[in-house]
């Protein structure tokens, strides 16, 4: 066993400096389906990854969408008699830049510094589709268990066509396990299966007080204005800890084998990737793993208002919030929907006339009991790879389409992985790759089918 496994650590090794350039040439390509500015850049990006899919003889490979759908690429090497099928899961698209002029280097020109990779994708998640083509690289195209390669093509949209098209091909996809590397580990140097996610919902409140605007001076004091009834409305949203303050939203905290075993996360460290100013608090109690993965969490993402160089003395006749809502694990994403717009309704002040809509998704929180062969099988080859143990860790943010894998595909063992880390800034500017995780992350996964055909 340890001649193979050095044979396939050796073979791994091989091939990450051609991963790493591809992984560049991906990168560069803008396929930000999100914006349809940039659909050209998400089809060359599918193209892009099928012919390096291609280039490993699959008996099978398609570019395939759902109606109105982004394309996503499957290729497939069928599984040896009496060898399980893998489905390997990534996406090819990327979140937008959040404004080029921010970033320290082009967001779209892979740059190296201090031994990461910063460009937008370079984490999420390009990292997962290379690490993916990297391990089928290294065994040449032959892997030891059935492999079925899927790179999805507008996770960062929220995956809205991703159920018609598991649907519409259910027996292509099918597998014995889903490994989805679209996740993060807790450090640099130590491994991890995510076994819980938290969900997401987002209302709109709208808040009318005048029929026009007023001068503030003639009609100020005995007359209110929207914005601030708006805000007493979104000031009620979290208690003088920082607690969410809606009732009746669930939360796992002290229960969770996941909150249990993540490595403490140190609160300098924290503060410091957060880029918190100085004197800042961190918001509501308990554990940092408590907080971040297993408790509700809201935002107030956009507000229609003047702005402060529009502003007149008036006072405002109506004003709009957009509010998002994390969700902890075992939380009913449209019960806790309907829990946030009931709050908002019961806290705008002065008769205002109020109305909360639904936004645009729906995410419904995801976690898993991580029992069974492939579990053990991941734990061993993660362990083994990066030399630490494997832990179990929740995630703050929320992947809607793992869910949908559960539920389209209930007898297969769901492996969340991936290659980022806490310094990744996935969705924020300087998104980045640590290149030593890349090269590990591709080992562990290596070793993991080789654990699997045993």
């Amino acid at each position: 066993m340890a001649s193979t496994r050095d044979s396939i650590a050796a073979a791994v090794e091989a091939v990450i400096p051609g991963a790493r350039a591809d992984l560049e040439r991906l990168v560069r390509i803008p396929s930000i389906w999100a914006d349809p500015a940039h659909a050209a850049d998400t089809e060359a990006s599918a193209a892009a990854v099928a012919e390096l899919a291609g280039a490993l003889n699959p008996a099978d490979l398609q570019i395939l969408r759902a109606e109105g759908g982004a394309p996503a690429v499957v290729a497939r090497w069928p599984a040896p008699e009496g060898q399980p099928t893998v489905l390997l899961y990534a996406h090819h698209d990327v979140q937008p830049t959040g404004g080029d002029e921010r970033w320290t280097s082009p967001p779209f020109e892979p740059t190296e510094r201090n031994g990461r990779l910063y460009a937008r994708g370079a984490a999420d998640d390009k990292a997962g589709v290379m690490t993916h083509l990297a391990v089928l690289r290294a065994y040449e195209g032959k892997p030891p268990v059935g492999v079925t390669l899927f790179v999805e093509g507008e996770e960062e949209s929220g995956s809205p066509t991703l159920p018609q098209l598991l649907r519409e091909h259910h027996e292509l996809l099918a597998a014995d396990v889903i490994v989805i590397a679209d996740a993060a580990n807790p450090a640099v140097d130590v491994p991890a299966l995510t076994t819980s996610l938290r969900g997401l919902v987002d209302v709109v409140i709208d808040v009318s007080l005048l029929e026009r605007p007023l001068h503030s001076g003639v009609f100020g004091g005995p007359v209110g204005d929207a914005l601030t009834a708006l805000t007493h409305a979104l000031s009620s949203l979290h208690d003088e800890k920082g607690e969410v303050a809606v009732p009746g939203l669930h939360a796992n905290t002290g229960t969770d084998a996941a909150a249990k075993n993540v490595p403490d996360i140190p609160e300098a460290e924290w503060r410091a990737e957060a880029g918190l100013v100085e004197g800042a608090e961190l918001l509501g109690t308990g554990t940092l793993a408590e907080r971040i993965y297993h408790k509700p969490a809201i935002a107030v993402l956009g507000i229609d208002a003047p702005s402060v160089a529009q502003a007149a003395n008036v006072l405002l006749p109506r004003a709009r919030a957009m509010v998002s809502m994390r969700l902890a694990p075992g939380e009913d994403a449209l019960a806790a929907r309907e829990k946030l717009a009931e709050h908002l309704r019961a806290h705008v002040p002065w008769g205002a006339q109020v109305t909360v809509e639904p936004g645009s998704g729906v995410a419904e929180p995801f976690s898993l009991d991580a029992d069974g062969g492939a579990y053990d099988a991941a734990r061993r080859a993660f362990s083994e790879a990066f030399g630490t143990a494997t832990v179990e860790m929740g995630i703050g943010g929320s992947i809607p389409f793992i869910a949908e894998f559960a539920r389209t595909f209930p007898g297969a063992a769901v492996l969340v992985t991936g290659v980022g880390d806490p310094a990744s800034r996935w969705h924020g500017i300087d998104e980045s790759l640590s290149l030593s995780m890349f090269a590990t992350g591709a080992r562990a996964e290596a070793f993991l089918l080789d654990e699997l055909r045993r």
